[in-house]
């Protein structure tokens, strides 16, 4: 290595410092070239530098999420169409004289609004709560020496000291290290500790900077010392943090929600002004035709639905909370229904990123315990507490309890191998692991039974090949081998290493969770299509998806997707399900190209790396367990690390959508055809079919009726596979219910003006009977797609609208009846009601199949992956 200056500068000034520093693949560029561009030595920083750089780079820290507070919250509610629209309605009431409607109204609103703040606000604080911290103290060499400093105040140039438990605070380039390992799952998806040494580097790949050191790794063993290359946002840990502090897209529910609120706004000016110009060509009085026009927007209006939304949801978030999921955005529980793939990463969500021994072979390749049980007595008595150690140990528990150390030789790096000199049952014996490559070369005989047999190049190519193979099954392998020892016992040298017995394999892996096979089965029966997209080696990846149920024959690398156009990421990506060695950014630009084809996208992680994906996503998961940054990312926290509990969520979310949808098809069949039937008769009657006052009186007590709509029961079918807010679909429902609930209000007037000759008051009376009767009686038609009688309702449903019913039903013949302008109906013009009520619920069960059947052009869109 050439050599570099102890100090290039004491004090780089803030001139010589405009640039941001070294960003890209850093590795590659040497120490020498990055020294001279960060203008430092080895030497370490001076105090005042370091105060400059600090100055000009910023703290070592990432820039806070925008969060707004409960205030711009409720402001962001309250400028929905939908909400604008329940605002006026009820402030017009309030003008023209009904205080109560408005007032109820606007209580509504404000009730929806309020649960829907606190509920986001209390689950966002539970998810800070759960945030782990980076790092708290570094080491640092300044004015010559070692001193710890608050990690914030950790510069670029700095020579940093690390040792094994550390938190890794920046990302920087080893100068020098000793038996120093790193655990790099949360940046690369990696479950095995990586070796990190000085030396050059070609690869612009980060999973392959094998002399570079990355913000949010975990050092495991030995000790090195490093060049602080970036820190804070201009990490790779930073990049990915960044995107917490861009603006969200709104989410598909909030999207739906705003065009449904769109839709009813015009369908309401336009209805309204209809009606209000045809009353005033007609002559009729201003005053009352503009009473009625304001009458029939209230009644058009769904006043209840973000009530029913907010609660339904609210329901949905408490029934997710008993399963250990903190749900940070209520409208991410439709969301996860209407889900139709989900991105997983693969450690700590579809394996436990607990490595296990897998497979123990000997030299054949059949299995022996004895390979592992030699490498758990070597792990117990002189190793260094790795994580194949530990599972070495996990498995042979006792192992090393019938032998003594006599000596051990520390695993070298350099030679990739480590032995131990221990007294046991078979006497004193050499036992030696490492990488296969490196143990078998010191090998000249392997074992054959209780013997041996001798070894040369034929037989160590043949077991190369069986590493190869155990490779491609997605096993990281280690070699055993020994050696009886003669003469004194001391610690064994390298000469010591030397003529050995090759004992066998030891294969390890990343198993995946036992839950993960059923519940990937599940998602499928769902309509939710997985994918994989890990940073881990493609090899992994592939025998990981064949494990967990996902028959795939290709899987794209991170090098091969970024080198794919978007066009053509987008339909591999439809295509291909399991991606490797992604960096952070291709995991999120994968799942635009999913978006872009027009798919609901889930995304699952809990690394640094899956950041933004996570915020990219239309629904963000993580777990208990992860990084920060991932769990800030997610709109949903599982407290339980299975994807079991996902599948329950996407249950949840569609029993949710369901609800919902039951208000909107009600709204549908009787609010938009009662009031499209009032605008008929406003124009074509001598009087007012229903007073504005009777029908606030009407919206009111139907609003009523609906709320155990939240309650109810939903049928598996519902349930069975993805839903989504299809206003195609909502005005193909309204346009067949609709006009079918207005030819019967036309057949009820025909039949009180000619038939019965009723007078107005008593047609007012009657049509508003029948108007109530029809309107809440159809919610036990339309609730379901099944036939009524064997699909019951719920309680609470059936409860608030008999009640609601019953009211309306009492009402006019009650001491009441003629504050609101009714007149009791003869009980002939009664039964005619009766009769004709019961026609329309039989005409609606009769053409609810067909009215409920999406257009064609939804149909193909959701059968899209």
């Amino acid at each position: 290595m050439t050599a570099v200056p102890a100090r290039a500068r004491d004090i780089a000034t803030p001139t010589e410092l405009s640039s941001p520093g070294p960003s890209g693949a850093f590795w590659v560029r040497g120490l020498e070239t990055l020294c001279a561009e960060l203008r430092c030595g080895l030497d370490g920083l001076g105090a005042v530098d370091a105060a400059r750089r600090l100055e000009r780079y910023g703290p070592n820290s990432d820039a806070g999420t925008r969060a707004g507070g409960a205030l711009q919250a409720v402001l962001r509610r309250l400028l929905e169409p939908l909400a604008l629209i329940l605002i006026a309605a009820g402030l017009v009431s309030v003008v023209t004289g009904d205080v109560v409607g408005g007032v109820i109204i606007v209580a509504i609103l404000g009730l929806s609004i309020g649960l829907d703040t606190v509920q986001e606000g209390h689950a966002t604080r539970a998810a800070e709560a759960l945030r782990h911290t980076v790092a708290l103290k570094a080491e640092v060499r300044r004015d010559g020496s070692f001193v710890t400093v608050p990690v914030e105040q950790v510069v670029p140039g700095d020579i940093l000291r690390m040792r094994a438990g550390d938190i890794v605070p920046a990302d920087a380039l080893v100068i020098d290290g000793d038996a120093f390992t790193v655990a790099e799952a949360a940046l690369t998806g990696e479950p095995y500790p990586v070796e990190k040494r000085a030396g050059p580097v070609t690869s612009p790949e980060p999973a392959e900077a094998s002399n570079a050191v990355f913000r949010g790794a975990v050092v495991r063993t030995g000790k090195a010392t490093a060049l602080v290359v970036a820190t804070g946002p201009a990490t790779m840990f930073g990049a990915a943090a960044s995107v917490l502090a861009e603006t969200r897209a709104s989410s598909p529910f909030q999207r739906d929600l705003h065009a449904f609120g769109l839709m009813v706004a015009r369908l309401t000016l336009a209805l309204v002004l209809s009606v209000l110009a045809a009353r005033v060509v007609l002559g009729r009085p201003v005053l009352d035709s503009l009473l009625f026009a304001v009458a029939l927007a209230v009644g058009l209006t769904p006043e209840l639905l973000p009530m029913v939304t907010t609660v339904t949801l609210s329901r949905g978030a408490l029934r997710m909370a008993a399963r250990k999921v903190i749900v940070k955005r209520l409208a991410a529980i439709h969301d996860l229904g209407a889900m139709t793939v989900l991105c997983t990463d693969k450690t700590g969500t579809l394996t436990s990123a607990e490595i296990a021994l897998g497979r123990s072979l000997d030299p054949a390749g059949r299995e022996d315990g004895r390979p592992s049980r030699l490498a758990a007595v070597a792990a117990d008595l002189g190793g260094d507490r790795s994580s194949l150690d530990a599972a070495l140990i996990d498995h042979h528990p006792n192992a090393g309890r019938a032998w003594v150390l006599a000596g051990q030789r520390a695993f070298d790096y350099g030679r990739r191998t480590g032995s131990v000199l221990a007294q046991g049952p078979e006497g004193p014996l050499l036992i030696l692991k490492g990488a296969p490559e490196a143990v078998l070369a010191l090998c000249t005989a392997r074992r054959a039974g209780e013997g041996t047999e001798p070894m040369g190049p034929e037989e160590r190519g043949a077991a190369l090949g069986q590493v190869r193979s155990l490779a491609e099954e997605g096993l990281r392998t280690i070699a055993v081998a020994s050696r009886p020892w003669s003469g004194p016992m001391r610690p064994p040298g390298t000469a010591d290493e030397a003529d050995l017995v090759f004992e066998g394999f030891c294969a390890f892996a990343d198993p995946p969770k036992p839950t993960a096979a059923a519940a990937v089965t599940r998602l499928a029966r769902a309509g939710v299509r997985l994918k994989i997209l890990s940073g881990d080696d493609p090899v992994v990846v592939r025998r990981l998806a064949s494990l967990v149920g996902l028959h795939t024959t290709t899987v794209l690398s991170g090098s091969e997707v970024a080198a794919l156009s978007d066009a053509a990421l987008a339909v591999q990506a439809r295509k291909v399900d399991a991606f490797g060695r992604l960096t952070p950014d291709q995991k999120a630009r994968i799942v635009r190209a999913l978006q872009a084809r027009g798919a609901i996208v889930g995304f699952l992680g809990d690394g640094i790396n899956d950041a933004p994906g996570l915020a990219q996503a239309d629904i963000g998961l993580s777990v208990e367990g992860a990084t920060g940054v991932a769990q800030a990312a997610a709109d949903m926290i599982l407290l339980a690390s299975d994807l079991a509990v996902v599948a329950d969520g996407v249950e949840e979310g569609r029993r949710t959508f369901t609800n919902i949808l039951k208000y909107i098809r009600m709204g549908a069949s009787s609010n938009f055809g009662n009031m499209l039937s009032m605008a008929v008769a406003s124009v074509t009657l001598p009087f007012l079919p229903m007073l504005p006052t009777q029908i606030l009186l009407n919206n009111l007590l139907y609003d009523l009726s609906e709320v155990g709509i939240p309650f109810d029961h939903v049928a598996p079918s519902a349930t069975a596979r993805p839903q989504v807010w299809d206003m195609a679909a909502i005005l193909r429902f309204a346009g067949v219910m609709g006009p079918l609930s207005s030819l019967f209000d036309l057949l009820t007037f025909g039949a009180l003006l000619f038939l019965f000759g009723a007078s107005a008051e008593e047609f007012r009376t009657a049509w508003f009977l029948e108007s109530m009767a029809t309107q809440i009686l159809v919610i036990f038609v339309i609730r379901t797609s099944g036939r009524p009688w064997r699909d019951r309702p719920s309680a609470a449903l059936a409860c608030s609208s008999l009640a609601a019913l019953a009211a309306a039903l009492a009402l006019p013949f009650t001491p009441a009846g003629p504050w609101f302008g009714f007149q009791a109906p003869p009980l002939p013009t009664l039964l005619g009601i009766a009769l004709i009520t019961l026609a329309y619920l039989a005409a609606v069960e009769t053409v609810k199949p067909w009215a409920a059947r999406p257009p064609h052009r939804a149909r193909h869109r959701r059968a899209e992956p």
